[in-house]
């Protein structure tokens, strides 16, 4: 049954499937596996600041300098770890530019660019947790948030 959201018509291609079961026989794995599209997706984004780093580069191409800037907390190790990561998932290319010092600029790919709307969903299931764990704290139901 198609859905409406803000007003929009929403189908899935999951029709006649419960929401989030893909219609895929890679879905009916019984434990997980390297070629699972949910896998891959969280390999890509494992880690303590990965997805900070997302965010920045969703925000537009940035030298090292501009992210630690951006990431004032985060470690120069980590960052490099978390931008060779992401290189090797496919997500975040390296352009280095000559001259010296060189200048090297960091970008999301289009596949990067496609994590905006994963990013998106798990913020907005993690607020809408929160809203309802706040909620039970004060003895309220909260609605969730949209």
């Amino acid at each position: 049954m198609p859905h409406t959201l803000g007003g929009d018509l929403v189908t899935h291609r999951t029709v006649g499937h419960p929401a989030g079961l893909p219609d895929d026989p890679r879905a009916n794995v019984t434990a997980p596996t390297p070629e699972c599209p949910v896998e891959i997706t969280l390999a890509a984004l494992h880690g303590r600041w990965t997805t900070l780093v997302v965010r920045e580069l969703l925000r537009g191409d940035r030298s090292y300098s501009e992210l630690r800037s951006a990431l004032p907390m985060l470690s120069d190790k980590v960052l490099s770890d978390r931008l060779a990561q992401l290189g090797q998932a496919g997500v975040v290319t390296r352009d280095r530019r000559p001259g010296w010092p060189p200048r090297v600029r960091y970008a999301l790919t289009p596949r990067g660019h496609r994590l905006g709307p994963v990013l998106q969903a798990l913020w907005d299931w993690g607020a809408e947790a929160s809203a309802r764990d706040i909620g039970a704290e004060s003895g309220r139901e909260t609605s969730p948030v949209h």
